[in-house]
């Protein structure tokens, strides 16, 4: 039987963020839970200049390399699953420009699930040879970035 993964120090600010305010914490599909956490996100972000946007996407990643890297670092587990800051920026990337409407928001959601879960090339190998906080943070941006492009597609051929 495997060992019980660390549990988070709630009274530790980067465990909190880390873990996306508790949602990482859900015993079943914590990166899904984590990505729900971004929704509410996205929307206070989604009226933004898109260069505003994009800095605060930016800044999100930044803090999210050192947030997961010390986070993984003090629970002694490179990625643990219920760290999702990761599936929180993730989401953020794929909504960039996003058209307004749920069903993009759902659209954009299930593209971003999809690819973070199935990890095509190259994210299979981000995830295997990046280690640290880039680590943890780089299979998502990219699984943001894939489905980020296929959400624009999608809406280019539907006139938006």
């Amino acid at each position: 039987m495997a060992e019980p993964l660390p549990r988070p120090t709630w009274r530790d600010p980067v465990h909190v963020l880390a873990f996306g305010f508790g949602a990482g914490a859900v015993p079943k599909a914590p990166g899904t839970a984590g990505t729900l956490v971004a929704m509410p996100l996205w929307l206070l972000a989604s009226g933004l200049p898109l260069w505003a946007y994009v800095g605060l996407t930016a800044a999100a990643f930044a803090a999210g390399v050192w947030l997961c890297g010390r986070a993984a670092a003090e629970l002694g587990v490179h990625d643990h699953p219920g760290i999702v800051w990761d599936e929180i920026v993730g989401f953020l990337v794929t909504m960039t420009a996003a058209p307004a409407g749920p069903i993009w928001v759902v659209t954009g959601f299930v593209l971003f699930r999809g690819f973070d879960i199935l990890k095509p090339w190259p994210i299979n190998r981000l995830d295997a040879r990046v280690r640290g906080g880039l680590g943890i943070m780089v299979d998502d941006l990219v699984a943001g970035l894939y489905a980020f492009v296929t959400l624009q597609a999608a809406a280019l051929w539907a006139g938006h």
